[in-house]
């Protein structure tokens, strides 16, 4: 297991820039985890520039305290959102239950434990998701399994291939994997997926 040579050079250059976002990410204000989530909902299938640009258009338009109706938001060819019905749906939905988001995001438990407890909480959001949205709001620690992250995996030899599908239990098989590669080579998980998010898509987004 090792880092390519042409990873570890360029996350040196950017190195300061994973630095600073993910204190961005810790100074999140609690006033905007509800947005945070709503992110997180919109980005499975789609683009995360798209989410993010719907996202900032839901917080304009104070979706949280508000009737704004999101379909024709999530629909507009500006920024696109794949299964737009749908999806908002469930934005109407979290906005119900956010009030338990909360309580589990104010527990004494582990992050892990506040992870599955907000995808078993929170419909259209699973294991992946919840780490996303945790990562977004300061937690560390929590692999968000997707594509990019897979290819690298398998790149660095960490897995020996792509699974066809993620289940529970081997999504937490191939977080314990990543962390203690992440341990062996000295870099944080939190500076690895930024790494490997980044060289793929060519910038950096949460």
């Amino acid at each position: 297991m090792k880092l390519p040579y042409e990873l570890l050079e360029f996350y040196q250059r950017i190195k300061s820039d994973i630095e600073k976002i993910l204190e961005e990410y810790a100074n999140v204000p609690k006033a905007k985890y509800f947005y945070e989530l709503c992110y997180c909902i919109l980005t499975p299938q789609s683009s995360a520039k798209n989410a993010f640009l719907v996202q900032e258009k839901l917080e304009l338009h104070d979706f949280f305290n508000t009737d704004f109706d999101t379909k024709e938001l999530l629909s507009s060819a500006e920024h696109y959102i794949r299964f737009h019905n749908q999806k908002a749906n469930r934005l109407r939905e979290v906005k119900e239950i956010f009030p338990d988001v909360l309580q589990v995001l104010e527990s004494a438990n582990s992050a892990f434990d506040k992870r599955k407890n907000i995808y078993k909480l929170v419909n259209g959001v699973g294991l992946k998701e919840s780490s996303h949205f945790l990562r977004n709001i300061g937690y560390r620690d929590l692999a968000i399994i997707d594509r990019h992250l897979l290819k690298n995996l398998l790149r660095c030899g960490v897995i020996e291939e792509i699974p066809k599908s993620i289940t529970e239990k081997n999504y937490y098989d191939i977080e314990e994997k990543f962390i203690k590669f992440g341990n062996y080579i000295g870099i944080s998980i939190d500076h690895l997926d930024l790494l490997f998010w980044s060289y793929e898509t060519g910038f950096i987004l949460k």
